[in-house]
């Protein structure tokens, strides 16, 4: 009978085992989708804005290097999302010792993480590519626009800037044991 029990209690053990090999996948899923999502608003934000910076250069070349500010904003949002992705694959270790060491509770935090900070900085890099393509034309002809553009942007930018605190409070839960 304690032969039974014993051989039941390491099968279960084996099978918990077995179960926590697939938690890296989705710390991983988390980590990659910190960055392209990210990177996706960044992208958007950057070739939106080009596009209005484009027009303008071609009415008044002067103002060009002023209405760059949307383009440099946009690039900060990529570079949110690399640091949460280098956060949580720096925290995901499968194995140590022959056990697993990467529980679900950690993967679904880096995770919501990474989906945290990449889906804010994919509306993020929307909201400022809207903003910078539209407003860059518009301070263009009327140069009293350009603070409100740029207060616009800030709020804008912000949207990514919460993801990223959200990333980071989820990643540090993550490795807090």
């Amino acid at each position: 009978c304690a032969l039974g029990v014993r051989s039941a209690a390491s099968s279960a053990r084996k099978m918990s085992e077995e179960l926590f090999t697939e938690a890296p996948f989705w710390g991983f899923m988390g980590a990659a989708f910190a960055l392209i999502f990210s990177n996706m608003g960044a992208a958007y934000g950057t070739g939106k804005s080009g596009m209005g910076i484009s027009s303008l250069g071609v009415i008044e070349p002067d103002k060009i290097m002023k209405s760059i500010v949307p383009v440099v904003m946009a690039g900060v949002l990529g570079i949110y999302g690399l640091i949460i992705a280098v956060i949580i694959a720096n925290n995901i270790e499968a194995i140590d010792a022959g056990k697993p060491a990467y529980n679900y509770f950690s993967a679904f935090a880096h995770f919501g993480g990474g989906m945290a900070c990449g889906l804010s900085g994919l509306a993020a890099g929307m909201a400022i590519g809207i903003v910078g393509d539209t407003l860059t034309r518009a301070s263009a002809r009327e140069p009293k626009l350009f603070v409100g553009m740029v207060l616009i942007l800030i709020f804008a930018e912000a949207l990514g800037l919460y993801g990223l605190i959200v990333g980071l409070i989820l990643s540090a839960k993550a490795t807090a044991k």
